[in-house]
């Protein structure tokens, strides 16, 4: 080769390495040069569970690489909210959810704690993937009571619920969490790099192969009334009040059988769910968990963030923009979510029981979903 030909390909390796380099360095220069970005500009993206009523994904933010064959990939994470004493749990969740599917796509981890993390959780942890994965603390002012809470009043509906035998009724720590995944988990720092996440629990399974890439709720159900006996009000005062963040053609058919006079408790299990956190962040999404959080209910009652986020998710967006992952084989005791329609059963592979599945179950919701979307019920 002559010499005109080694500066040729020496010039050329370099422009490739700086490419490589700004790509995986600087993310938005990845997403704007990336191949998806490039080749597939006008193609529409898949859907999603929660994209807003008032803005319509964007490849330039919602890819940043390709996969082998070309696929895109979603600037998505799995996210687990859980503690040291979590460990055992958690290497089964993530153990399951690798075999049954990151293992071929490599999603990367973020695990969040309202303390660090042991170095025996993180070893135990790292070695279960090749994917990258992230430990982070949760700052302290998104995971306790807010001092503006009456602890007394708080700590009287504790006791009272506990003498009820409500699960979790006594507990101030579940109360932090079902705040802190209604409002903050997608403004920690080490979420804010991602547009999607998949939010996977401790000691949950996955019994079925994934074989395609989902990041765009799977079991439906009602939530305890006694844990949110203010909530749809102060729902329907938010909807007086802000009109322009409901959405048309929601999914309010899902929550109520009377044009949303009233509640029937349904809401979305959203220990499994898979969302665009441009919704969570944006204007409608966070004037409405503001207003909740101003109500207190969350200490005061026991709100949870399934229903928190089912009902945001249902009235501020339209309906077409909310899945439900049939496909998904996935249990999170004592509930089990087994596929029916079509062949994802068999395409799956899957190990559960479909006549033990979840979904048609008296306490079950998805016949209610089912009639909204028009579809057949089983």
């Amino acid at each position: 080769m002559n010499r005109i030909g080694r500066y040729i390909l020496a010039a050329l390796a370099i422009l490739v390495s700086t490419h490589y380099l700004l790509s995986f360095t600087h993310e938005r220069y990845g997403q704007a040069t990336s191949l998806s970005n490039l080749t597939n500009k006008f193609a529409s993206t898949p859907e999603t569970s929660t994209t807003p009523s008032n803005q319509s994904p964007s490849l330039s933010n919602s890819l940043n690489e390709t996969f082998a064959n070309g696929q895109p990939k979603a600037n998505a994470t799995f996210v687990i909210l859980c503690r040291n004493s979590d460990l055992e749990a958690t290497v089964k969740s993530i153990r399951e959810i690798e075999d049954r599917f990151n293992r071929r796509y490599g999603y990367p981890y973020t695990l969040l704690n309202e303390v660090d993390f042991t170095d025996e959780f993180k070893n135990r942890i790292r070695v279960l993937t090749a994917a990258p994965v992230e430990f982070g603390v949760i700052p302290r002012d998104q995971w306790y009571q807010p001092d503006s809470i009456d602890e007394e009043k708080a700590k009287a509906a504790r006791e009272k619920m506990q003498k009820d035998g409500i699960i979790y009724g006594e507990s101030v720590s579940y109360r932090n969490m079902c705040r802190f995944n209604s409002g903050y988990f997608f403004r920690h720092p080490l979420m804010l790099k991602y547009r999607w996440y998949w939010r996977i629990e401790p000691d949950v399974h996955f019994h079925c192969d994934i074989n395609h890439d989902p990041f765009w709720f799977t079991i439906s159900m009602y939530e305890y009334e006694s844990t949110i006996p203010t909530l749809w009000r102060h729902v329907k005062e938010f909807m007086k009040l802000h009109p322009e963040h409901v959405a048309q053609d929601n999914a309010m058919g899902f929550l109520s059988s009377d044009d949303g006079n009233t509640y029937n408790l349904c809401h979305f299990w959203s220990n499994f769910e898979i969302a665009d956190m441009e919704f969570w962040r944006s204007p409608a999404y966070m004037s409405f968990f503001e207003y909740l959080d101003q109500q207190g209910g969350f200490y005061y009652e026991r709100w949870g963030d399934a229903p928190v986020h089912s009902i945001a998710a249902a009235i501020l967006l339209p309906r077409e923009k909310i899945h439900f992952f049939d496909e998904i084989g996935y249990e999170h005791n004592p509930y089990t979510h087994c596929p029916k329609l079509g062949t994802n059963w068999q395409d799956g592979r899957c190990s559960c029981d479909q006549a033990k599945s979840f979904d048609y179950n008296g306490y079950s919701c998805m016949a209610k979903w089912d009639k909204l979307m028009g579809l057949p019920s089983s």
